[in-house]
């Protein structure tokens, strides 16, 4: 995993995670020790949106992290720009 990743965290990764939830990596702790297959990672908890909600530090198994695509946001539509209206 590097900066900028975006990963889906499920129970394979931790069972903290019965609900899965969506992060972009902010960097891996390689400082702090771990057993075998386990790491601990520094990363935004992101909204359906895309957006990041919560600054998180999640201990996760290396095997269950899944990367993925961003969440697409959706465009909104331009204001259309109305001319002014001369009356009389």
């Amino acid at each position: 995993m590097k900066a900028g990743d975006v990963i889906l965290l499920t129970a394979a990764a931790s069972v903290q995670f019965l609900r899965p939830i969506f992060v972009r990596v902010i960097r891996e702790l390689p400082e702090r020790h771990t057993y075998d297959g386990w790491v601990w990672i520094e990363g935004y908890q992101l909204n359906a949106a895309g957006d990041a909600v919560a600054r998180r530090e999640l201990y996760v198994m290396r095997a269950g992290v899944r990367l993925q695509d961003l969440p697409v946001k959706q465009p909104r539509p331009a204001k259309r720009r109305r001319n002014p209206v001369r009356v009389g």
